[in-house]
């Protein structure tokens, strides 16, 4: 009989992370292999991740560094695995994350069952009302500082599996692999983009933040979305008193708070009339300042309130721009259809709340559809005017064509 292997993996469980790992495709990490190459030879990839995995003998190959252009012109550094390294990933996460995920805060919504980042704004939203006083954090580098030692002890604190322990400890140290081909170690930091990453840097937070939070200033409200946090208070004194706490216990953990971008905000609105350097902040796309609302009498009022953002809008407005050059060899129905699934996303997420500043950006779209009526038809070419007329005659006959037309946004 074969030697027992000593770590008991079971192939099932392979088998359920290559459908999660199928299902969020992605690209190829340094070997060039793609999800569906992968899958050309699908029984043996699989045997040999479980093979190597349950022996011991698994060693993640480097990540593929990819460099993502950020809104203030600098770039976001990402860590592609491969597509079998992103497998075995998975089949830790599907481990670990039960065994954490009970232990985490309540206000920790990112990359958590059961919760998001809208769940996150409208708590948030609810408590700038109840307090008048916002500090707003920003982690300089987040993912490429996290402690590789404390990281691996808080791993210790909640699983015995051996396997589990080693497997993380490897991916930590895996190489980063630049499009030169040449490679970094890593002392410090998990790649963002790494299906394992999200729970460690939760767990990171949690520790270093979170539970800190909880122990020391309990009665102090905050959200978190992985590193995008913030805290509410009361009164600017204890604002200003809690971040240079928060700031202290960063500094000991190897975090460090963006100078510029870390601030304390004034909730401001017609009960709080006070001038303040700071009445805006952005958490999660949306932007929170004071802004016009209407109470249920119909008076018109200052409140602070939660709206789609400028850079979210503006990225929004980028993708829209492209559509005008879609082929105009497909049909109007063929064009919507690869407008819709995107529309319907951006109205579910950015339209949750004040939802007329959301609709007003998205009027983007049906300027792009009129100026591909006007490419694909040449008598309306040079009739910008006539184009958008076709349009609205069209959204009269067929008002559920565009998402957008129901709810109010018509041509």
């Amino acid at each position: 009989m074969p030697d027992a292997k000593p770590y008991v993996i079971p192939k099932r469980l392979v088998w359920d992370a290559y459908q999660r790992v199928k299902a969020n495709q992605g690209a190829a990490g340094v070997d060039g292999e793609s999800v569906a190459a992968f899958e050309a030879n699908l029984t043996d990839n699989l045997y040999k991740v479980w093979n190597r995995m349950s022996s011991g003998s698994y060693f993640p190959p480097p990540v593929r560094l990819v460099e993502r252009p950020k809104d203030n012109g600098s770039t976001r550094p990402l860590g592609i695995p491969t597509v079998a390294d992103r497998v075995a990933q998975t089949v830790v996460t599907m481990v670990l994350e039960p065994e954490v995920d009970a232990h985490f805060h309540p206000d920790s919504y990112g990359y958590r069952p059961g919760k998001s980042a809208l769940d996150a704004v409208g708590i948030a939203r609810q408590r700038c009302w109840a307090t008048d006083w916002v500090i707003d954090l920003d982690i300089q580098d987040f993912f490429g500082s996290i402690s590789h030692e404390l990281v691996e002890r808080a791993v210790a604190h909640h699983t015995d599996l051996p396997w589990v322990r080693l497997y993380i400890a490897r991916w930590l140290r895996a190489p980063v692999q630049r499009p030169d081909g040449t490679r970094e170690a890593r002392t410090k930091g998990t790649p963002q983009g790494g299906v394992i990453s999200p729970v460690l840097a939760n767990l990171f937070l949690h520790y270093v933040f979170d539970y800190w939070m909880q122990r020391t200033y309990p009665r102090i409200p905050f959200e978190r979305y992985a590193d995008d946090a913030i805290v509410h208070c009361k009164s600017e004194q204890e604002a200003r008193t809690v971040l240079d706490a928060i700031r202290c216990r960063f500094e000991q953990h190897g975090l460090r708070l963006h100078s510029t971008k870390t601030r304390i905000v004034y909730c401001k609105d017609d009960n709080r009339p006070g001038e303040y350097e700071h009445v805006t902040f952005d958490f999660l796309g949306y932007t929170f300042r004071p802004r016009r609302a209407i109470n249920r009498q119909g008076k018109r009022f200052v409140s602070f309130l939660p709206a789609i953002s400028p850079k979210a809008a503006q990225r929004i407005r980028a993708t829209v721009r492209a559509w005008r050059r879609l082929p105009t060899s497909q049909s109007l129905d063929a064009v919507v259809r690869v407008i819709n699934p995107v529309v319907r996303g951006w109205v579910r997420y950015y339209g949750r709340y004040y939802r007329s500043r959301c609709l007003a950006v998205l009027r983007q779209v049906n300027l792009a559809l009129a100026a591909w009526v006007r490419r694909k038809y040449k008598r309306l070419r040079r009739r910008p005017q006539a184009s958008r007329h076709w349009l609205q005659r069209l959204a009269a006959r067929a008002p559920q064509l565009v998402v957008l037309w129901p709810l109010g946004a018509t041509p």
